[in-house]
């Protein structure tokens, strides 16, 4: 070769070389195209919420664990024997109850159940909150006050004792308290043992001014005490008469409520009532009249009586009515009419 083809080939051009090379660079770094996953698809596991005809195929509906399924077994199997023992021994007592002759009054039994009649009830009345209602209605009463039917007293220790002024709840002045204090039952041995509850409230009480005092008397041939407040026609009144669970083991309760009503003053005198008798509910009533010969027979109270029926046909007029525990249990806040002054 000579000088002149050796100074060509240095000086000949290497771009083109560098472009190829550049070219298969990029070809290299071009994206290759994907394959097919070759990878099986994932099953997905049923739900147990899943209906049925899912199209899972390994779909087998919910399940239950056999612990829970015993547990179960075992609650409704415990659940209907005590339904069906409940039954029976209602269906029995029923068939007793019926084939009971009991007089419509049954007031005697409770000289036999005086001492341990507040042991009786005293669960029941917890758990029906009677304590308070009882509270809530002896608050309303104020003056002379007479209380029929008073049982063993269990009223006592609601009376606000002696007369004075303050605002009554609707912020009126008005006189507030007991002025007096009468408290009768058919029952002398009911009488007596309210006596000596109050006697153990009120040590000495008895001897002071107001005065108190209990009686063995009927409710519906009660008078009016001395000292009592006189009417526009000089007769004496009773600012308050209350009554609680008496209407039940009365003979005939239309008729004392009536008597109550000629005794209470006209104008301003309340009878406060607190009674237990027929529900809302025709079913509960049916359990009420299937029971109550016996109830009557072993309590000496007919508990199935219509309260709501015996204050309308008494002729008092209503200012207040309320309904509890299925509507068995009544509130009554009632005054004469005003016919009758």
């Amino acid at each position: 070769m000579n000088a002149t083809q050796l100074g060509r080939a240095f000086f000949k051009p290497k771009w083109p070389s560098t472009i190829a090379r550049r070219g298969v660079q990029n070809q290299a770094q071009a994206p290759r195209p994907r394959r097919p996953s070759q990878r099986p698809p994932i099953s997905r596991r049923p739900s147990k919420a899943e209906p049925e005809g899912h199209p899972n195929p390994n779909y087998k509906g919910p399940t239950m664990s056999p612990r829970l399924m015993t547990f179960l077994g075992i609650s409704v199997l415990g659940i209907s024997s005590y339904c069906g023992f409940l039954y029976a021994s209602y269906s029995r007592e029923v068939s007793k109850s019926q084939a009971l002759d009991i007089p419509t009054d049954v007031s005697d039994r409770y000289n036999t159940t005086a001492p341990t009649f507040d042991a009786e009830v005293e669960l029941s009345e917890k758990a029906m909150r009677m304590g308070s209602k009882r509270a809530d209605l002896i608050r309303l009463a104020r003056g002379d006050v007479l209380e029929v039917s008073c049982g063993t007293g269990r009223n006592l220790e609601y009376y606000d004792l002696g007369e004075r002024r303050g605002v009554d709840e609707d912020g009126k002045a008005a006189i507030l308290g007991c002025r007096t204090l009468t408290f009768v039952d058919l029952s002398p041995q009911m009488v007596a043992i309210a006596e000596e509850k109050f006697e153990a409230l009120h040590p000495g009480y008895k001897s002071q001014s107001p005065p108190v005092t209990f009686r063995a008397q009927d409710a519906a041939s009660v008078t009016v005490t001395a000292g009592a407040p006189m009417g526009e026609n000089k007769k004496a009144y009773y600012d308050s008469i209350v009554q609680t669970m008496g209407l039940c083991s009365m003979p005939d309760p239309v008729r004392t409520l009536r008597h109550l009503g000629e005794i209470t003053e006209p104008k301003n005198g309340r009878i406060l009532l607190l009674e237990h008798g027929r529900s809302h509910y025709n079913w509960l009533n049916r359990i009420l009249d299937n029971l109550a010969p016996a109830h009557a027979d072993r309590h000496g109270c007919w508990w199935n009586r219509d309260i709501g029926a015996i204050v309308k046909e008494s002729g008092l007029e209503i200012v207040e009515e309320k309904r509890w525990h299925f509507g068995t249990t009544w509130r009554y806040v009632l005054r004469p009419r005003a016919s009758s002054e």
